[in-house]
């Protein structure tokens, strides 16, 4: 293990970076742990700055190599959850058989530990820097709206990106979900609860709603899968309607979440659940009110090929190819025409009451990224 790894995740942990979209009462946002890492990285010989997403919210960005050369990006985020109902001390950063546990410390601090590493030692590298180029994008946000990637792709041209997510059992991931939150309105008459004859309950209504949005799930889009990602699905989330006990309900609001495949769209998700509801209430709203795209890569891109080499080099096993049903920023890279794959480090908890990260697979990581930065380099120089 590098010797400066276990140090710096230390630190990376034991820096609250509570996302404060997400958790307002302890959300301390991205300042402090990126002045952290923009110190540590140049004063490491890299050169490295921060960029404001909005006002507190800040990304790091550094840069080994030469100006011209292709860049790959790799990149983590900053941001973590919030803290409650977490059953261990979360910014304390405690290591036990071979464990690091805290906040953070799987999503996705491990790997901001081993992108700053591995930028470290790319930059002691005197042929990377005159024939290769990597950034790093430490980015803030990612746990609620994205901010910091969406702001550093419209800053930052890249020929490819390896985005760091932790990875199920150490697959190459090439392929994510994602969703689209919509909101369902039925309208029914308000009347004093005896008034049966007068009264239309909207939740009524949404009754009939919810069974046959549960019906169109299970029948029709369970039967669309993906080779990586798997099945389509969908599920009503929340509901809200009525005014009181005694009156009919004048209206009732659902909230459906659908997790979409590679090469469905939001307005395609819109369409199907409008015909599906109206086919029960004609006068039933159906509005999309948040989006996010999947993402897949072209097994065969040259960022899939070098990264595939760099793990089968660093750990002896050619990875699985994979794909996840979490979202994640490699849509954001993807979208902006990058080809992005994921590869990350292996441990639990995830948004859990106890979370921990491997730290021999952290140590992994940072070989499989600076060799990869490495062959991509020479794909590049060799693509001229």
């Amino acid at each position: 293990m590098p010797d400066d790894l276990a140090p710096v995740l230390t630190a990376l942990v034991s820096i609250p970076s509570v996302n404060p979209s997400i958790a307002p009462s302890d959300g301390t946002g991205e300042a402090a742990i990126a002045e952290y890492a923009c110190t540590w990285l140049t004063d490491r010989g890299v050169r490295a700055w921060t960029e404001e997403t909005v006002p507190g919210r800040p990304n790091v960005v550094a840069e080994v190599g030469a100006p011209d050369r292709p860049a790959l990006v790799l990149c983590a985020h900053l941001d973590t959850v919030g803290t409650d109902g977490m059953t261990i001390p979360p910014f304390e950063a405690r290591v036990e058989d071979g464990r690091l546990y805290g906040r953070g410390a799987y999503d996705m601090k491990g790997s901001v530990a081993a992108i700053m590493v591995a930028m470290a030692r790319l930059a002691a590298s005197p042929e990377f820097c005159r024939q290769g180029r990597v950034l790093a994008a430490l980015v803030a946000d990612e746990e609620h709206g994205s901010l910091g990637a969406f702001d550093f792709v419209r800053r930052h041209p890249a020929a490819a990106c390896l985005v760091t997510e932790p990875a199920p059992q150490g697959g190459l991931v090439l392929a994510h979900k994602g969703f689209v939150w919509a909101d369902v309105i039925t309208t029914g008459r308000a009347a004093h609860g005896s008034r049966w004859d007068v009264g239309v309950s909207a939740i009524a209504k949404m009754g009939r709603v919810i069974t046959a949005l549960d019906d169109f799930d299970r029948t029709e889009l369970r039967r669309r899968t993906h080779p990586l990602v798997g099945r389509a699905s969908m599920h009503c989330a929340l509901i809200d309607g009525g005014t009181g006990l005694s009156t009919y309900a004048p209206s009732c609001r659902l909230q459906v979440e659908r997790r979409t495949l590679p090469g469905e769209t939001p307005e395609r998700v819109r369409d199907e659940i409008e015909a599906v509801v109206r086919c029960v209430d004609e006068s039933a709203q159906v509005t999309i009110t948040f989006s996010r795209n999947p993402s897949v890569c072209d097994r065969d891109a040259s960022i899939v090929s070098c990264v595939r080499d760099a793990v089968t080099h660093v750990t002896a096993e050619v990875p699985r190819e994979v794909g996840v049903g979490f979202w994640m920023d490699a849509a954001v890279f993807s979208a902006a025409g990058i080809p992005t794959v994921n590869y990350g480090p292996l441990g639990e908890g995830a948004h859990a009451a106890v979370e921990w990260v491997d730290l021999a697979s952290v140590a992994r990581l940072v070989d499989i990224l600076a060799e990869s930065a490495q062959r991509f380099s020479a794909h590049s120089l060799g693509a001229r």
